[in-house]
């Protein structure tokens, strides 16, 4: 099993697709901080269809609280700002990845204080700054999970 984070989500459709995408595999999905939407949110509940029910849904005050509820978890952020590629990882069972707000990523000390736990998705194009956050955790997840040898998870 393998953990998705999302720190402090702003957009209601990203989160639902994400949501979506954890039911499909059977990833557990920890909401962290305060979210830009209302859990409730018509666009949220839309965007991740009828599969709500099968989510395995956890909300969290803050990333220590997150870090609390999974004492044995790796954590690995996911950031533009970073040079190490996914794909050079190896990925382990109860890796925990974090994803930041779309606007403005993880925090910089956080960032700072885990440089070998930091963790890009590489792209060709320089003036593009950053991916759609459910394109990014949908590329990091299949690549754990093939990694795990069972991409249907």
């Amino acid at each position: 099993m393998i953990h998705i984070a999302l720190y402090e989500p702003e957009i209601p459709p990203n989160t639902g697709n994400i949501a979506r995408l954890c039911a499909a595999t059977r990833t557990p999905l920890h909401i962290v901080g305060v979210t830009g939407f209302r859990m409730d949110d018509r666009t949220l509940k839309r965007s991740g269809l009828d599969y709500w029910e099968h989510v395995e849904l956890h909300r969290h005050v803050d990333l220590p609280a997150l870090r609390s509820a999974l004492p044995d978890a790796r954590f690995l952020y996911l950031s533009t700002k970073c040079d190490r590629p996914y794909f050079e990882h190896t990925f382990e069972v109860g890796d925990c990845l974090v994803f930041g707000p779309e606007t403005r990523g993880l925090p910089a000390a956080l960032l700072a204080g885990h440089p070998e736990s930091c963790l890009t998705i590489p792209m060709s194009n320089p003036d593009v700054r950053s991916l759609n956050l459910a394109t990014s955790v949908g590329i990091v997840l299949y690549e754990a999970l093939r990694q795990f040898g069972n991409p249907q998870a």
